[in-house]
């Protein structure tokens, strides 16, 4: 392949002659994404995707444990629906993460998503190429890094995006090798997300149908990702430091690990659960809650030995014409709990988060009433435009 000539060129050139810029817009160009580089037998990582140390430690050994929470019952038993209602609010508070079990999805159907996704980008160039964009108003997007050109450095990670509620893509839209399964699982992930909402609803003091009755489940967003092997891991990363910027994400991983939580100043491993799908709170949950639930960082290691494939599912209206503005629900709010946050319109929030990337710093901070950002406070008004 002419790119990975190109890096190989790169290797050699001395620091003041390095252009990044050229070097994005080559490996964008291929459309083969980072399986393209693997494919064509590259040794050593390039220097576009080299991530930067942080100062967080890692944990090693089983202080910290992700909440697993068992939803059997939840429907049928009430005495059983408050504890696991309260689990919920527990972990959404402390952790900002859960897994769940017994949340209704066959696990044919879980396996044949992530069946269906490896098919997908083991594809040839060509086949997958005919769905590359950065045109996000599309029905599904292949490429890789959604932030390639604003990102301190690239990911290790190719991703399909499909748009799947409120208006799914015609079947015949969709990529034939895993069309069928795509449909099914996004008809469950549905009704997974109104039980969702509903207990985080009850979790926050409100009625069971408030989330829902605002929006939060309206749109689901289904990301496939694809992390092939790394030639040298401890230099780059699956998907660098960063929390969530809609309401709820539920994700499905498969059984080679990698995903990491940010919990106490240490990186905490969400180690693959037999049947279980995590469930992390999102940047406008948290700004709707008024921080009662919390958007956490997390990020996701590459490895040597075996490629990785998720599919991470956000309900969010960021793809919709949303105009709705969100802010802390006023029911929650009083004297002594007054709002943190300004209003803002789903659509605002996404697009100064996409400005910034998967940089590492949230823009909650930015939203805040109490500080509005400091030098990005021009560019928030911008976007509030």
């Amino acid at each position: 392949m002419d790119y990975s000539a190109k890096i190989t060129k790169s290797k050699s050139t001395p620091e003041l002659e390095y252009d990044r810029a050229s070097e994005l817009k080559a490996f964008d160009e291929t459309k083969a994404g980072v399986k393209g580089l693997v494919d064509a037998g590259i040794k050593q990582v390039p220097r576009m995707f080299h991530q930067p140390r942080d100062d967080y430690s890692v944990s090693c050994g089983t202080q910290y444990n992700i909440p697993i929470i068992d939803l059997e019952g939840v429907k049928q038993n009430r005495t059983t629906r408050k504890e696991i209602v309260e689990n919920v609010r527990n972990a959404s508070k402390t952790w900002g993460f859960f897994q769940v079990l017994n949340h209704g999805i066959p696990m044919n159907v879980m396996e044949e998503m992530k069946d269906g996704a490896h098919r997908f980008f083991e594809q040839d160039v060509e086949t997958k190429s005919w769905f590359f964009s950065r045109d996000y108003t599309k029905r599904v997007v292949y490429n890789s890094n959604f932030d390639l050109y604003s990102a301190p450095a690239a990911k290790w990670r190719d991703t399909v995006v499909c748009s799947m509620a409120p208006d799914p893509p015609k079947p015949e839209e969709l990529p034939a090798v895993f069309r069928d399964i795509m449909v099914e699982y996004s008809k469950q992930l549905m009704n997974l997300g109104y039980l969702l909402f509903e207990l985080l609803s009850e979790a926050l003091g409100l009625n069971p149908d408030y989330l829902r009755d605002i929006d939060c489940a309206k749109g689901l967003v289904m990301l496939s990702h694809y992390y092939p092997v790394c030639p040298q891991p401890e230099l780059t990363l699956g998907s660098s430091k960063h929390a969530d910027n809609g309401f709820l994400t539920v994700l499905l991983q498969d059984n080679v690990g990698g995903l990491q939580v940010l919990h106490q100043n240490q990186w905490i491993d969400v180690p693959p659960t037999p049947g279980a799908l995590v469930i992390n709170i999102g940047d406008l949950l948290q700004l709707i809650s008024n921080d009662k639930f919390t958007s956490v960082d997390h990020r996701v290691l590459t490895n040597s030995a075996s490629p990785r494939v998720s599919v991470a599912s956000f309900f969010t209206t960021a793809l919709l014409p949303d105009s709705r503005l969100y802010g802390p629900i006023k029911e929650l709010l009083s004297e002594n709990n007054p709002p943190k946050y300004r209003e803002t319109t789903v659509k605002a929030y996404i697009t100064f988060f996409n400005s910034k990337g998967l940089s590492g710093a949230s823009p909650l901070p930015c939203f805040k009433l109490s500080e509005p950002g400091h030098g990005d406070r021009k560019q928030l008004q911008d976007h509030h435009k």
